[in-house]
């Protein structure tokens, strides 16, 4: 009768809050004279661009007072509603515009004051381009292997152009591990078990875009077990291993614990599924183990 001795041996080679900051707008003036540097009756400048969400104050800068100036939108001394600051008396004197809710245009104003005088400017509102950032996990490595528990620094490189990175958000599958804010951007997962990890990065730039990263899989070993051996008809040898779905057992056959061959290197099926040895049919007995290498 033959034996179906059954030895196992798993070897390892190897070793081991959401923020989001918007970008502050820039602040423009626009000086209002009735006599200033460049003559009578102006602003200066007199035609201004700005991306959307920047905020305009004009700013009554006559040297003495002669009544104030106003900015109301339209053109021909018709107020067409979009803005008006009303009257901006004194030397000093600042009225403000928001830009944000303006849709991206050109926009002609005057001075309702000095309007006959053709006091009148125009403000051109341009579309705010924001490209979205690039994010990349940069450590670990696709297909790295761990044993477990393992514990595994997540590093990612991201970068914006025009922009700038408020925060980088790491997540395993669909679960956010955390956020780091400043470069450079390094999350430590501590005590995984075994089992495989998607990990993932997901960058947010200043203006509230974001970006993705590709998906990183790595493993985080553990002993494998070999049971049921079980002698079949015709001389094979069949026997259990119980393991993880989806990571890679190489198996070895030895007849006297010395010299080992490989038998089947295996991608997992499932976390248990059976071996089946058909070159032991002339074999008196056999010794199996199973191994995950780094």
């Amino acid at each position: 009768m033959k034996n179906a001795n059954v030895l196992l041996s798993c070897v390892f080679a190897g070793f081991s809050l959401f923020g989001l900051q918007l970008a502050r707008a820039a602040d423009h003036m626009i000086d209002m004279y009735y006599y200033g540097p460049d003559g009578f009756y102006y602003y200066a400048p007199s035609d201004l661009s700005v991306p959307q969400g920047d905020t305009i104050s004009w700013v009554n800068s006559d040297y003495y007072p002669y009544g104030g100036h106003s900015a109301t939108s339209g053109s021909g001394g018709t107020p067409d509603g979009l803005w008006d600051s009303h009257l901006v008396a004194n030397q000093g004197d600042t009225y403000t515009l928001d830009t944000s809710a303006i849709s991206p245009g050109t926009y002609p104003y005057f001075c309702t004051v000095d309007a006959y005088y053709g006091m009148a400017g125009t403000l051109t509102i341009t579309a705010v381009v924001n490209n979205p950032p690039s994010v990349s996990i940069t450590n670990p490595a696709v297909g790295a292997k761990f044993l477990a528990p393992a514990n595994i620094t997540l590093k990612a490189s991201a970068s914006e152009t025009g922009g700038s990175i408020t925060n980088v958000q790491f997540f395993s599958g669909a679960t956010s591990l955390g956020n780091v804010t400043t470069a450079p951007f390094n999350f430590t997962v501590n005590n995984l078990g075994a089992g495989n990890y998607s990990f993932t990065a997901k960058a947010f730039d200043s203006l509230g875009v974001t970006t993705n990263s590709a998906a990183v899989n790595i493993f985080v070993l553990t002993n494998a077990t070999i049971t049921s051996a079980a002698l079949l008809t015709g001389g094979s040898f069949q026997f259990t291993l119980k393991g993880i779905a989806g990571q890679p057992y190489a198996i070895e056959a030895s007849s006297n614990l010395l010299n080992w061959s490989a038998l089947i290197t295996n991608v997992a099926p499932a976390n248990v599924f059976s071996v089946t040895d058909a070159t032991s049919t002339n074999a008196v007995r056999r010794f199996y183990r199973t191994r995950q290498d780094f």
